[in-house]
This record gives C-alpha cells, sequence and structure tokens, in this order.
C-alpha cells in the first residue's frame, strides 16, 4: 500500500454481518474495536501481520485471549502459518492499486499528448522564428541594396583618399543629369564608389602618359613591371626599364 494513503473505506453496514455479530455477542464493543484495529494495522502492512497475539495486546492495551479469540473464532482472517490476513482488505487493496494503475496511465496520456503539444508549438515557434529571420534578413539586404546619393563632401573626401583629380561637383552634376544611372542601358547606378574608380580609370586613360613597362592596376594605382610599387599619377612617364621610382626624392633613378 502506498504510505501517503491514510484511510480506507469503512462499511457502514459491517455491524449488521453475522460474523461480527458473533463476535459483538462475545467481546462486546471492545473485541468490536480490536478486530478494527487490526483491519487497521492489516492495511498499514500490506495485508499480513504475524501471529503475534502477545504484541498485539500488548500494542492495543487488551486482554490477549480476546486477541487470540477474533483472529481465530470468528472467520474474519485467513491465517496463513505464521501470518494472517483479510480477504476484504486483499480485495480493497487490490481494487485500489487498479484504480491507481489506471490514474497513472491516464495521468502518462495526458502528459504525453500535452508533450506533443508542447513540441508542436516548439517546432511551429523555431519555424516562425526562422522565417521573421529570414524576413529581417531579406529586409536588411533590401536596405544596403537601396541607393542614396553622395553629397560633394563624400564625393570629395572618397577622391582625395584615392589622389585622383575627378572634380566632385562635375561628378555630382552629371549622375544627376542621368539621375544617377550608369551604362549604356542606363542601369540604375548600386555603388557611386565603383563610378568614381571607373571616372579615375578612364581619366588616368586619357591624361597619364606612361613609360617604359607602367601599367594601370585594376585598382586604378600606377606601378611598373612586378615591383607594386605606386607611382604618383602626376609622375613623369618612366624613362626606361632600367629606372625605378624614388618616393622619398619623387623622381626616377637610374638602376646602376
Amino acid at each position: 500500500m502506498k504510505k501517503n494513503s491514510f484511510y480506507f473505506t469503512h462499511d457502514y453496514l459491517a455491524r449488521s454481518d453475522h460474523k461480527i455479530k458473533k463476535l459483538l455477542v462475545r467481546h462486546g464493543i471492545t473485541g468490536y474495536g480490536i478486530y478494527w484495529a487490526l483491519v487497521e494495522d492489516l492495511y498499514n502492512n500490506s495485508n499480513a501481520l504475524p501471529m503475534d497475539c502477545d504484541t498485539i495486546a500488548y500494542d492495543l492495551r487488551c486482554d490477549v485471549d480476546a486477541v487470540k479469540s477474533i483472529i481465530n473464532d470468528y472467520d474474519l482472517f485467513v491465517i496463513n502459518g505464521e501470518y494472517f490476513s483479510s480477504n476484504s482488505v486483499g480485495r480493497r487493496l487490490t481494487e485500489r492499486e487498479e484504480k491507481s494503475k489506471k490514474a497513472s496511465e491516464s495521468a502518462n496520456t495526458r502528459w504525453e499528448k500535452k508533450s506533443t503539444t508542447i513540441k508542436s508549438d516548439a517546432n511551429e515557434m523555431q519555424t516562425q522564428c526562422k522565417r521573421n529571420a529570414i524576413k529581417e534578413n531579406k529586409r536588411k539586404e533590401n536596405k544596403r541594396n537601396i541607393f542614396t546619393k553622395p553629397s560633394v563632401e563624400e564625393v570629395a573626401a572618397y577622391c582625395q583618399e584615392r589622389k585622383n583629380k575627378i572634380d566632385p561637383k562635375t561628378f555630382l552634376d552629371y549622375y544627376e543629369t542621368r539621375g544617377w544611372a550608369v551604362g549604356k542601358n542606363n542601369t540604375p547606378m548600386k555603388d557611386w564608389h565603383a563610378a568614381v574608380r571607373t571616372w579615375e580609370n578612364n581619366y588616368m586613360d586619357i591624361t597619364i602618359d606612361l613609360g617604359e613597362g607602367e601599367r594601370i592596376t585594376d585598382k586604378g594605382d600606377r606601378t611598373y613591371g612586378t615591383s607594386g610599387i605606386v607611382v604618383p599619377h602626376d609622375a613623369p612617364p618612366r624613362p626606361s626599364r632600367n629606372h625605378y621610382w624614388v618616393n622619398h626624392r619623387n623622381e626616377w633613378e637610374v638602376r646602376v
């Protein structure tokens, strides 16, 4: 029996039972009390008590002969060797155990359904979070792709960084007249920095007089051979392949 079960059903017609009446005739209400005390102990000990009548009598503060008589003489208990039990107590304990098992199974079923619902809700929430994250990324991507035309100051700062000779106002006026479109197909501009670099390359192609082995890199830098040395845009042409640029002197020198 479960330790947290401190009660059992008590038939209110118990005194009408023929066996109980015989007990009452001989032992009176005291014997009736001893009987129910024994029943309580059986419930509390899984329906099995030792046939230790002396200890029982001492515990109940009653006559040991009365205990022996109540256990043996009225067919109220089942004696099995050194132990005795009760059929009615056994039946009720079995019923209680079955009810407890069914209640536990029902609770497990409810929990499984609830757990499934929680998992389903969690999956749905996770899916929704992913959708929201995708939408947010698209929103940020679209925001990044929205072109914002630069100010004169921004173009001037970038041209100074690039060390080119592009006039910022001329650059802005040109693309204002074109509606900030580029190319022959008038494609909407996405990056004005790229447009500055294109102007820079076109400008240098026209104005820079390149010398022996000199070239313009994809980044718009002027250099020569495989040296990687950047030559100023306004430097004179490289006289020969034996010349190399000296930055601290700002001139070409012949390699001896």
